[in-house]
């Protein structure tokens, strides 16, 4: 057997213990950072080579931020910048679980198309690490940017469904579909008139798992695989990037697959509605009026506003059961990204000690966001002259609002009830998150639950 390589040490460093750190190396080492003028400055990373050439050590200054105590996430950028081989964080870490997740994640690659140039960087736990839980956090992460990263030609409606089934074979848990003309009869009729136009049938995915007498939590997400926008349809630079309309589905898969990988002390109900918004004689129209599964009569103002429809049907579904605790994932609107851009999606509930909850675990895991208000008097934005409700709504202020507050509408009898209106793409690559799927608030959802029910 062959011997393990021992992992090359990477030493984050302040500007103010930089002298320290450099009298601890060795003098070939030493050498080289002063020719180098490395003195700490943040994001500066340097190998240093030994007196035989090899690379004795890394140092990754982080100028004023010791220990990456402000911006844990910020190791994910050695992840990218390191010559191939075997590395480990050394070193005093404020949150060697976040440094580490940071660099596993940073080094993600989707190359199912094109292999990868990248060199090949690994890393090893730093001291003080829960690593096995690190590891399952990154590759339910990187499974989840996956299924973003997919294009449509193959993230059809069932490779979708596909991937939800193979998460529940992965932990024993019981799986419901409907598909097709079947979601008429069960009464899902706005998820059937979104994605009737399509070839790939629309479905729900319904998945149970945990102890039924334990709290009841239901996770939502939108799974439209494609959004052409419908007969309202999109420019061709606003349909781009549509593969990524099924993010909020690949959110709450990552989020399950978190929480019974982690075995919280749960009863879980995974709810995926997945369509095609296609184009076809037969695809819904602005002005056709369904009632929901809720009873609610809708009007159609806008095909493009399709991801609120489906969810409504889903939302009701999982409302059915009473849940302590329910949460909604989507890609819901461009109204979200206008007002806090794609690294920061906005939540909304009503419940003031979930709020705090949530906002206080986005910053302990480094998965942020920040809560909007659900403002009652934009209710009417909604209204309908010959339905109970618009799916568009009037006047264009307020989009991402007025959206959270129609999803409210269908949700009536879980105690407490929370909507992430996420982007679901990283358009610009940052440390630990490299550009494409993301999906976000994931890892907060599945946090903040196994802090507040447990895990056995």
């Amino acid at each position: 057997m062959a011997a393990k390589v021992a992992p090359i040490p990477v030493i984050p460093v302040s500007a103010a213990r930089w002298e320290e750190v450099a009298a601890r190396l060795g003098p070939t080492a030493r050498a080289y950072a002063a020719a180098q003028g490395f003195a700490g400055k943040s994001g500066r990373v340097l190998v240093l080579p030994g007196s035989s050439g090899a690379i004795e050590a890394v140092v990754f200054g982080t100028g004023d931020d010791e220990g990456l105590a402000q911006s844990p996430f910020f190791a994910g950028k050695l992840a990218t910048e390191l010559p191939a081989g075997h590395y480990r964080l050394e070193g005093p870490l404020a949150d060697a679980n976040l440094s580490y997740l940071a660099c596993l994640s940073g080094g993600y690659r989707f190359t199912k198309y094109k292999e990868s140039d990248a060199p090949t960087v690994t890393f090893a736990p730093p001291t003080g690490c829960e690593s096995d839980r690190i590891e399952r956090i990154a590759k339910a992460l990187a499974a989840g940017r996956d299924l973003i990263n997919t294009p449509a030609n193959e993230m059809t409606t069932d490779a979708l469904a596909a991937a939800a089934r193979a998460l529940a074979a992965r932990y024993g848990a019981h799986v419901e579909e409907i598909v097709g003309d079947a979601l008429l009869r069960d009464n899902f009729p706005i998820i059937h008139a979104v994605g009737r136009a399509s070839a790939s049938p629309p479905r729900l995915v319904s998945i149970r798992w945990g102890d039924p007498s334990a709290p009841r939590v239901a996770l939502v997400g939108k799974g439209v695989v494609f959004d052409t926008g419908g007969l309202n349809l999109k420019p061709d630079n606003s349909m781009l990037l549509m593969k990524k309309d099924m993010g909020g589905a690949a959110a709450a898969i990552t989020a399950a697959d978190l929480l019974m990988g982690g075995n919280a002390k749960i009863c879980l109900h995974l709810v995926l509605p997945i369509v095609e918004n296609a184009v076809a004689g037969n695809a819904f129209r602005p002005g056709d009026i369904y009632r929901s599964r809720k009873g609610l009569t809708v009007e159609i103002g806008n095909t493009d506003a399709e991801g609120r429809l489906i969810l409504a049907d889903a939302l009701a579904f999982a409302d059915d059961d009473e849940p302590d605790l329910m949460i909604d994932f989507a890609t819901l609107t461009g109204a979200a990204r206008v007002a806090l851009g794609p690294d920061l999606p906005p939540f909304y509930t009503d419940d003031e000690m979930l709020a705090e909850a949530i906002a206080r675990t986005g910053v302990a895991v480094q998965d942020p966001v920040w809560r909007l208000p659900l403002w009652k008097p934009y209710r009417s934005m909604f209204d309908s002259k010959v339905a109970d409700l618009n799916n568009a709504g009037t006047g264009g202020f307020a989009g991402s609002i007025t959206a959270a507050l129609f999803l409210q509408r269908f949700v009536t009898k879980a105690k407490t009830w929370a909507h992430f209106d996420i982007y679901g793409w990283t358009p610009t690559a940052k440390p630990g998150r490299p550009e494409g799927g993301e999906p976000q608030a994931a890892r907060l959802v599945a946090s903040m639950i196994e802090a507040k029910f447990g895990v056995a």
